[in-house]
């Protein structure tokens, strides 16, 4: 296994683009519904729908694309989906400035990014399988989880700072131009991609926009972690906005405080990512997985016993710090997992069903538990979230599986 910088220049341009659009990403953090509620005057439902219905929205519209990019090249996809973006949120801006926004444009843009988004991880998983070999797969994966943290804890508090002074519409500017440099990275990596095989069929039946999820149902490993992961990533997320509710509400906690509780802990994710190739090479992927999966589990219903001042706030970050060196180690072990359980011609639509089926639950969970949350109190909400969580590590995968077997990635001309 090579080390992590030794993986080639194309993946070097690669890990630059994922690192660029997600600083992006994380400066933009928040500034849709900061601009709905300031710039709009929008009131709750439409906040809530613009987080929930455009999420939804964004990948039902993704569906097809997976079959649609299984036979394509994937550097031009991945390209085109940064360009799709940049323009995208590039009308929001622009819109702006001519004092036409409107809130059916941030939604149509809210849907557009997301279904784009989907369509580029889906096909951003392929190209990286046709560019290293299996045994480098979790180097690479360990790379973008590092960088994943590292934006997480600069990116928002600059983009805290810019709209302060700015205004949230900066921010979106920002976000698109990040996409554009992105596609400017994987244009400059050059090399030669190898062309799919094409169907028999030259056209794409509704029964195709199925594929991804047959495939992941009728493979004894994927199951079980599909479901895993569709199900903690919802819970997990569902309770953010309530969390918020609580700790800025009844609480007292002053917005600063707020950040620092979950800004700070990331730095856990960065030490998880790092161990997460030593442990696998001591341990075996599959104990890993399990462990580490078991282990992220248990720290959310920490955040039950959650009270006000320093203690309160020691015990959010402490949870926090955990849950997310847990995470550190899992994802890219399961992000490396799936794709060696995934066959070659299959990838593109597995890892997007994948991911339309996490965000569409990520969506419906978060709006039930907003109404849970109103029913029943944002603490208590929380609470049941946390005793769902720990019922997760059932769904993972119980026997290690081999590798399917695949050819070597055809070398590229750099």
């Amino acid at each position: 296994m090579r080390s992590g910088n030794l993986l080639g220049r194309q993946f070097g341009w690669l890990w630059g683009a994922f690192g660029t659009s997600a600083l992006g990403t994380w400066l933009a953090f928040g500034a849709f519904p900061l601009i709905a509620l300031q710039v709009l005057h929008a009131g709750p439902a439409e906040i809530a729908a613009l987080s929930s219905v455009g999420a939804l929205v964004g990948a039902a519209v993704a569906v097809p694309l997976g079959p649609w990019v299984e036979f394509r090249r994937k550097r031009p996809v991945l390209i085109g989906m940064d360009l799709v973006r940049f323009a995208a949120l590039l009308t929001i801006p622009a819109a702006f400035a001519l004092g036409v926004l409107s809130f059916v444009q941030l939604l149509l843009v809210s849907v557009v990014v997301a279904a784009a988004d989907i369509t580029f991880r889906a096909a951003s998983g392929a190209y990286l399988k046709t560019l290293l070999p299996a045994e480098d797969l979790l180097v690479a994966n360990a790379r973008f989880e590092s960088t994943t943290w590292t934006t997480t804890i600069i990116g928002p508090p600059l983009g805290g700072a810019a709209i302060g002074l700015l205004g949230p519409v900066v921010t979106v500017v920002a976000d698109a131009v990040s996409y554009l440099l992105s596609a400017l990275s994987i244009r400059a990596a050059g090399g030669k991609e190898p062309r799919p095989e094409r169907r028999q069929a030259a056209r794409m039946r509704a029964g195709d926009l199925l594929d991804g999820w047959r495939y992941i149902l009728a493979d004894a490993t994927l199951r079980p972690l599909f479901f895993n992961t569709a199900l903690f990533n919802g819970l997990l997320m569902a309770t953010d906005a309530l969390l918020a509710v609580l700790m800025l509400g009844r609480l007292g906690f002053t917005p600063w405080q707020y950040g620092l509780a979950f800004a700070a802990p990331a730095i856990g994710g960065l030490f998880g990512a790092r161990l997460a190739r030593p442990l696998v090479t001591r341990f075996g992927q599959h104990r890993v997985l399990v462990v580490a999966g078991t282990l992220r589990a248990l720290w959310p219903a920490g955040l039950v016993f959650l009270g006000p001042g320093t203690g309160g706030l020691l015990l959010v970050m402490g949870v926090e710090l955990g849950l997310i060196f847990c995470c550190g180690v899992f994802n890219p072990v399961y992000a490396t997992y799936r794709l060696d359980r995934t066959a070659p011609d299959r990838i593109t639509r597995t890892l997007s069903a994948w991911t339309v089926t996490t965000k569409a639950s990520t969506a419906l969970l978060t709006a039930a538990w907003g109404v849970l949350g109103g029913l029943l109190g944002p603490r208590t909400a929380i609470g049941l979230a946390g005793v769902l969580l720990l019922t997760t590590p059932l769904l993972l995968p119980r026997r290690a599986a081999a590798p399917l077997a695949e050819p070597k990635p055809t070398p590229s001309r750099t």
